[in-house]
């Protein structure tokens, strides 16, 4: 998988510092540099990247209103690179996949790359689902009434590894490994680790779509339970029972998706 990028810095010593430091991807094609907003935009738009390194503070059009001004579009993803780390927050809440500090790290570069590659990957996948889905309306409709939004097999790598959860005005970079459960309250998500309680202001069904589906289990019409992190299955009354957690946090599951989680727990 190719991942076609455009690299935008209003510094031409930047851009090279950072295809320098890309070459060692060798899914990485650069095929485009901007030096400023108004040139990234005529470039996203013509050629359709997947992936756009974009540096925030630029004469003119800064990094944000390029974003702005590919609304129309269907945009690519974004990773920010600055010198100053007031504008994380923001970058975030723009549904950038990373934000980089400047001189950009060797390991840390890897590690967006690693999620642009997730992204990426679910995208793919759900484009090639669509794609077989219209196919399959026009020579065999009762296929496609027969294929759910989950008929596809799960693969590990559709799946996010890091979550980036903006609390109490800062940005935690969480392990989805050391995620115990997770409580819906309205468009709120509460999650849980062994050492940590978060809020992320997303629904449960668009969360779930981020969690890979062998490991990450809905309990309850509100809960999502961590598979690999269950300790202990307690019986309860009325078929129900209790999912007991490596911290100890215990988790009702209603009868409704208790057969759910026995083909997972054992």
């Amino acid at each position: 998988m190719t991942i076609r990028t455009i690299l935008v810095d209003d510094e031409p010593l930047a851009i090279q510092g950072l295809q320098l430091r890309l070459e060692a991807h060798d899914d990485v094609e650069i095929i485009e540099t901007c030096l400023n907003g108004r040139e990234a935009i005529r470039a996203i738009k013509t050629h359709k990247p997947d992936l756009v390194f974009l540096d925030i503070q630029m004469p003119g059009f800064d990094g944000f209103s390029v974003i702005q001004g590919l609304m129309e579009v269907e945009p690519p993803l974004f990773v920010f690179v600055t010198a100053y780390q007031d504008h994380a927050i923001r970058a975030f809440e723009a549904d950038a996949v990373d934000y980089l500090m400047k001189p950009v790290e060797t390991d840390r570069l890897a590690d967006t790359l690693d999620r642009v590659r997730q992204r990426l990957a679910a995208r793919r996948s759900q484009e090639e689902a669509g794609r077989l889905k219209e196919v399959l309306a026009e020579v065999a409709p009762d296929a496609v009434e027969q294929m759910g939004d989950g008929s596809e097999a799960p693969s590990s790598n559709r799946f996010e590894k890091l979550i980036n959860i903006k609390d109490r005005g800062q940005i935690f970079r969480v392990d989805v490994d050391t995620i115990e459960r997770i409580d819906a309250a309205g468009d709120y998500m509460c999650i849980y680790t062994a050492d940590n309680t978060l809020i992320l202001r997303e629904t449960m069904k668009d969360l779930e779509k981020r969690l890979d589906p062998r490991r990450f289990q809905r309990v309850h019409r509100s809960t999502i339970v961590n598979l690999d992190l269950v300790k202990e299955v307690k019986p309860h009354t009325n078929g129900e029972c209790f999912l007991v957690l490596g911290s100890g946090a215990q988790v009702k599951v209603s009868r409704s998706y208790r057969d759910v989680v026995a083909r997972f727990v054992h």
